[in-house]
Formats: structure tokens, sequence, C-alpha cells
């Protein structure tokens, strides 16, 4: 995974990579739930099933995809970062389905082949450039059973947009930080997801995008989050006046204050079939 442009963006836990500590992540999860778990129904866990979380973070999948196998299923989960792990195993504790969390890279994957019937993906392919992301996904089809279900989630930073505003400020933002910057740039792959897919074999491959879509007045995850992230961007947007409202949070003159605010981004899910 590449580090060495993520420290300007911040949020970063022990790993180095940006926006992967609990505090903004949970206010995002938070933020985003209902499009989250649409999207996680739409895999088709079933009872009884035993499912990988691969880049599980602070666990936040755990409980929803626990609810969908029950008692007779089970879950595993990995990610890189230790203490996402140790949040990730305390959070695990009282679910209804037994949940065993380790530390694990999602391109080189602790089980053995088969050994699940699906794998959900999230919130991860961002941190991987191409090569990456074709040796995760040989890895999850590897671990999953013939015929089990591969999920991949991820934002797809092409869809955000803000109001007030100018338009395209954020697409602009992303084009333009892509060429130096591996994370942005991977944040602007997503809607290709399913050709990755298709790529590492897997079969019935489907893609399905929906907005995440926030009114003001903004709840206080919303707000934690929009208004954080949206500073980090402001900081590197090279002096860029439009962005200079976005710098403070709490500015009044902040367009996220404004009393028609308006924010959304796109999350994609790519599936397929071993």
């Amino acid at each position: 995974m590449t580090r060495t442009d993520h420290a300007a963006w911040g949020f970063t836990t022990s790993t180095g990579l940006a926006f992967t500590h609990a505090d903004i992540v949970d206010a995002h999860f938070d933020s985003c739930a209902p499009t989250y778990l649409e999207l996680l129904g739409r895999v088709g866990i079933r009872p009884g099933w035993h499912v990988l979380d691969a880049g599980c973070g602070g666990g936040r999948f755990l409980p929803p995809i626990a609810g969908l196998v029950g008692a007779a299923g089970r879950v595993s989960a990995v990610d890189i970062a230790v203490e996402n792990v140790e949040l990730a195993t305390t959070r695990s504790a009282a679910l209804p389905a037994p949940v065993q969390v380790s530390l694990g890279d999602v391109t080189a994957l602790p089980f053995p082949d088969n050994s699940f019937d699906a794998a959900w993906c999230a919130n991860t392919t961002q941190y991987l450039d191409d090569d990456q992301l074709r040796l995760a996904l040989a890895e999850l089809r590897r671990v999953v059973r013939p015929g089990g279900v591969v999920a991949v989630k991820d934002l797809d930073a092409g869809t955000i947009t803000a109001r007030p505003g100018p338009p395209f400020l954020f697409t602009d933002f992303f084009r333009a930080a892509a060429p130096r910057s591996g994370y942005a740039r991977q944040l602007l792959r997503t809607r290709d997801l399913y050709r990755f897919l298709r790529e590492a074999g897997l079969a019935e491959v489907r893609q399905h995008t929906v907005l995440s879509e926030h009114h003001a007045p903004f709840s206080p995850a919303e707000r934690l989050y929009y208004g954080q992230a949206c500073a980090r961007l402001a900081a590197q947007a090279d002096q860029d006046p439009d962005w200079d409202p976005y710098l403070q949070p709490d500015d009044p003159d902040n367009p996220l204050n404004a009393p028609d605010a308006y924010i959304c981004e796109g999350n994609v899910l790519a599936t397929g079939r071993a």
C-alpha cells in the first residue's frame, strides 16, 4: 500500500494511511449508514454463512454482517492496523455470531483456499494501486469457495459535490491532485471496479452506485465528518480562494453551515462469484 502521499490528507493510523483513524471512520459510517447498509444488503449474505470482512477497520460493519449470518454462521475479519484489530475485537464481543478478528493484509490473506461463503471488502481499495488491487482480488477469489460471493464497496470521489458553491469544486480538486497523489487517483478509479473483478476471473459481475445525500441541518456525525474532511481538502487546494470558506468547520461562512447546505458522495458496490 502506498503511504507516501497520505500525511497531508490526515486522520492516519499507525499504518500511515489517510482517513483510517477510528474517530473519522466512525463519523463517516454514521453519516452514510443507510447507504452502507443498503449496499451490504445487496450482497446476498445468508444465515449460516462464513463471511470475511477484508479490511475491517474498527469493525463497524461487523454487527450487520453478524446479524445477517446469525448464530449458525460466523465472521472472520482482518485489518493491517493493530489498533483497528483491537477495537474491532472489542466491538465484536457480544454479537449474535462468533467473530474472529486478525491482523492481516488484503493482498496476502492468512486463510486457506475456499474458506468463506462470501467476502466483503469495504472502503479499502482506495488504498491500493492497480497492481495491489489485482493481488487483493486474486486473494479474495482464492479464499471464497466456488459459487461464493466477492463484494467490494468504495467511495467514488468523482461524485462528491456540495452546495452552495462551485458545482465542480470537488471534481476539479481530485482531478488536479490525481497526477501527484496515488490516493486521489485511486478514489477516482472506483467505478472501474467491475472491470478489475472481471479481470480477476470472477463471474456474474455486477456494479451498483448509490448516492449518499446530506441536507442541512446536518447531524452531529455529518457535521464532524464533512466539516473536517472538507477542511483537509481545503488545506491542500493550492490557495484556491473557492476552498477558503471550508478551512474552518465552525465558520458561519462555511458553505456546510448554510441553511440550505447540501453535500453528497457516491458509493459503489461491485460483486462477482468465484
